[in-house]
């Protein structure tokens, strides 16, 4: 339901570069309170910013969350999708962070979907981010893993704001949000602070999806993939444009600088987990480790970390990284 809005425009909050303008929302339900933010990088001096709506609502505090934390909805670039909901905890020391990537072919899907995951790691005690980025439609690749990366370098960049460990923190992908998760391990020889990936149905190597998903090869959703890896890169294949294909291979990129990866697969889903294997031969010959758990059945995303006992593994490997 939408909700009736008034903006209050607050200026540059002595954080550096920064100016947060809030559009406070009135009350969608009982306690419950929703807010966008916009954020702008190097404003003039003493310039106030401009409100900038979001394109979805940002979640609703639960009666489930604790009194100290925040939510609030801010932008890290101009693009509607460059958006990202950021739930804090207001009180105590620094804590690490978890940034959460949706999945939706890069073609769909929104911030929205995972708001009951960036809760549970706002319960266990962590920052979490939970961020949108521009869809194979808005921008070919590499835009997806840039988008990730310039939400992570905004939050370090403002982690006194956030009350958040610049230096400690794990992304967590899922299906094609696993394929940029993965991406972003990958970057480079290392990003600062990464402590780790998890991706839960990772399309890790978009050109094995386009060879599974060949006519005649594949199944339904196998096609699909080989479509959507085709509309990622731009509308061309690998042949027409391998530079694209190559850079959107994740395995091709791995150095020794990469953090350690925990990949979830069922073993008969249309994202098989031989993706996975392919960048754990390419991470170990770096050494960099990585852990695959391949439960049985079909369940893709989402419905696989329901499964029982992957959250609960997703979550102790997290820990293991990051401390509470």
């Amino acid at each position: 339901m939408r909700t009736a809005v008034t903006t209050a425009v607050r200026a540059a909050l002595g954080v550096g570069a920064l100016a947060l303008a809030a559009v406070v929302a009135a009350p969608g339900s009982a306690g419950a309170t929703t807010a966008v933010a916009a954020m702008h990088a190097d404003p003039a001096p003493g310039a106030t910013a401009s409100p900038t709506p979001s394109a979805s609502p940002s979640p609703s505090a639960s009666a489930s969350a604790t009194a100290d934390v925040r939510i609030r909805t801010f932008a890290y670039g101009s693009h509607a999708r460059q958006r990202m909901d950021v739930w804090w905890h207001t009180e105590g020391a620094r804590r690490p962070a978890v940034f959460v990537i949706h999945g939706g072919w890069w073609s769909g899907g929104d911030k929205k979907y995972m708001t009951q995951v960036s809760r549970s790691y706002s319960q266990l005690g962590y920052t979490v981010v939970n961020i949108d980025y521009r869809l194979s439609g808005d921008a070919p690749w590499p835009a997806q893993r840039s988008d990730a990366l310039d939400a992570i370098t905004t939050v370090r960049r403002h982690a006194a704001l956030f009350n958040t460990d610049p230096d400690r923190y794990v992304v967590v992908g899922f299906s094609a949000g696993g394929h940029i998760a993965t991406a972003v391990g990958t970057y480079g020889d290392g990003l600062p602070g990464l402590r780790g990936i998890v991706g839960v149905s990772p399309v890790v190597s978009p050109l094995a999806a386009y060879a599974d998903g060949e006519p005649g090869v594949g199944g339904a959703e196998q096609r699909k993939l080989r479509a959507a890896a085709v509309a990622l890169a731009g509308g061309c294949t690998p042949d027409q444009c391998p530079k694209t294909w190559s850079s959107m291979e994740v395995p091709f990129h791995a150095s020794p600088g990469d953090a350690p990866v925990f990949t979830v697969h069922s073993e008969n889903e249309f994202v098989p987990p031989y993706e996975s294997e392919a960048l754990k031969q390419a991470l170990a010959e770096v050494g960099v480790p990585m852990t695959i758990k391949t439960m049985p059945g079909v369940q893709h995303s989402a419905p696989l970390y329901r499964e029982r006992g992957v959250a609960e593994a997703v979550d102790a490997w997290i820990v293991a990284r990051l401390g509470h």
